[in-house]
């Protein structure tokens, strides 16, 4: 099952080596690419992850990728 669209680019972000993410799986959340709690009145849980080192990342907002979290390009399709 994979969440609504909520923008078919990707959004960059400077992760921070050791620093905690939850990406937005549902696509509900107002603080995209992660989870703002807008989740909790459906199926969906955030993907939690701790980042291995400090680079720039390309997070789906899409929520249609196959590399969940980062952008694989599934937007191209919508």
């Amino acid at each position: 099952m994979k969440g609504t669209v909520a923008a078919k680019e990707p959004i960059p972000v400077e992760l921070e080596a050791g620093k905690t993410y939850a990406w937005c799986t549902c696509g509900h959340s107002t603080k995209q690419p992660f989870c703002d709690g807008s989740h909790k009145e459906t199926d969906f849980t955030p993907l939690v992850f701790k980042a291995e080192e400090s680079k720039t990342a390309y997070f789906c907002t899409c929520k249609q990728t196959d590399n969940p979290g980062f952008c694989d390009g599934s937007h191209k399709a919508l």
